[in-house]
């Protein structure tokens, strides 16, 4: 059994999984989002009594507080007992290019310990890339009023214009970051 759940599952399964998920979210009224939990984690904690934004009833949250924690532990359980280590499957070429803006961690993991590392952290342009980088991703969940899976599965599930616009937002940015600014950053 936990050979079966260390592959990777294709698409056709996790596909109707995630439909079958939404599907029961819809009739239960609820949606779907990660970004909104950071509302409900705020409010829970007092935010609201200085901030309207975070007046409401987060209790009625519960449910998705609940799907970001077993997401954060299912995490953990995944890179601790059910993964072997390995180094990622990539191209010849994005090795190369990598390997030509000083990140090499590909070869034993996920987030390059280049810049996310306690004892790297601090180094200026590290420092940099995660304060401004958190920020614009905080900002940009916030702007476009929810997160890329909110918008990409709830939202188009949902057949939102704005969430398309948002999802197409998000794949022009990643893009436009990918091949514009990571490489100049990285070299910087």
């Amino acid at each position: 059994m936990i050979d079966f759940i260390k592959q990777p599952w294709p698409w056709y399964v996790a596909g109707p999984i995630i439909a079958i998920v939404y599907t029961l979210l819809l009739y239960f009224g609820k949606n779907f989002g990660i970004s909104a939990s950071l509302r409900s984690i705020c409010s829970a904690f007092g935010a609201g009594r200085k901030i309207s934004f975070f007046r409401f009833d987060w209790k009625g949250q519960i449910w998705n507080l609940m799907f970001v924690l077993g997401a954060v532990i299912g995490g953990f359980i995944a890179a601790q007992w059910l993964s072997d280590h390995s180094p990622m499957d990539l191209s010849e070429k994005t090795k190369r290019n990598l390997e030509s803006y000083g990140l090499e961690s590909w070869k034993t993991g996920i987030a390059p310990t280049e810049i996310f590392q306690w004892d790297v952290l601090w180094e200026p342009r590290n420092l940099f890339l995660v304060i401004v980088g958190g920020f614009l991703i905080g900002f940009g969940s916030r702007y476009a009023g929810g997160c890329t899976s909110g918008h990409a599965i709830s939202g188009l599930a949902n057949l939102q214009i704005p969430s398309l616009v948002a999802v197409i937002g998000f794949f022009v940015g990643g893009l436009i970051m990918t091949w514009l600014l990571l490489p100049i950053l990285l070299t910087w």
